[in-house]
């Protein structure tokens, strides 16, 4: 499942786009989907812009899942990797027991720090994240979740091009 350079990543957010994840970490391969227990998909992390970004929200509960793509990358690749999701900085790595439909393995995801309620992403971002989740056949009704979820313009107009043109 993995070679002996990579370590396993859970990504839940705007990285679960395959696309964007290997523009940002090029060593990234898709390896399967999967879900952690006793959580929830929040978009209450505070960006530097004041945006809403995603969190994988621990509840306790145990029938609350949060869906996300396992990724491979590269040993030498998780110093990108902690930059781009903001390891120290409004997000915390730990390790995560993910359950496939073929196994359970641990992997590491990044928790909000920086969080607060009530926040909405840009239209974007929560793009980026609705492409990952149907890329990776994530659950229909976990999907209609996060469609549901309000998003706004972002005002740098330049921004939101430049994301976009990612899937041109």
């Amino acid at each position: 499942m993995f070679t002996t350079d990579e370590f396993a990543y859970f990504a839940y957010g705007s990285n679960m786009s395959a696309r964007r994840l290997v523009a940002r970490v090029p060593s990234a391969r898709v390896v399967a989907s999967g879900f952690v227990s006793g959580c929830r998909l929040a978009f209450d992390k505070i960006s530097n812009d004041g945006s809403g970004k995603c969190d994988c929200e621990n509840t306790g509960v145990a029938g609350d899942r949060v869906y996300g793509v396992i990724f491979g990358v590269a040993f030498r690749d998780r110093v990108v990797l902690d930059r781009f999701e903001g390891a120290g900085a409004g997000y915390e790595p730990k390790t995560v027991h993910v359950e496939t439909n073929v196994c359970g393995l641990d992997a590491l995801t990044y928790f909000a720090t920086k969080k607060r309620f009530g926040l909405t992403p840009y239209h974007w971002y929560k793009r980026h994240v609705l492409i990952g989740a149907r890329e990776a056949g994530l659950p229909a009704d976990y999907i209609r979740a996060i469609e549901a979820v309000a998003s706004v313009d972002d005002s740098q107009q330049s921004r939101a091009e430049k994301e976009a043109r990612l899937y041109d």
